[in-house]
């Protein structure tokens, strides 16, 4: 198992505070889906970001390889929606969490 570091990049620097109705719809979608995710073990953390350059979402995941960890952002409701999000995915060198280590 490995981790990658997933980053959803919304639309404008200010997203997070100025959702139209139908993101609030996409939102909770892609919330729903990363908290799936958790439940199966495939996702460790997930959350905004409230950065000072730009608000943006961020999730820890743990699966077998690259090919599934491109899978599941592609599955992503958020990325599927026409609001504009694009995302970064990124393997990490290491990762420790409660469960155990997982190396890149």
């Amino acid at each position: 198992m490995k981790g990658f570091v997933f980053r959803l990049i919304p639309p404008r620097p200010d997203f997070a505070f100025t959702l139209s109705d139908e993101e609030l719809a996409t939102m909770t979608a892609h919330a729903r889906y990363w908290a799936g995710l958790t439940a199966q073990g495939k996702a460790v953390a997930y959350g905004p970001v409230d950065d000072p350059s730009g608000n943006y979402g961020i999730g820890i995941m743990v699966v077998e390889d690259e090919t599934e960890a491109m899978k599941l952002r592609a599955d992503d409701p958020a990325l599927l929606s026409p609001h504009g999000f694009h995302s970064e995915i990124a393997p990490m060198l290491g990762l420790v969490t409660p469960g155990g280590r997982f190396d890149g």
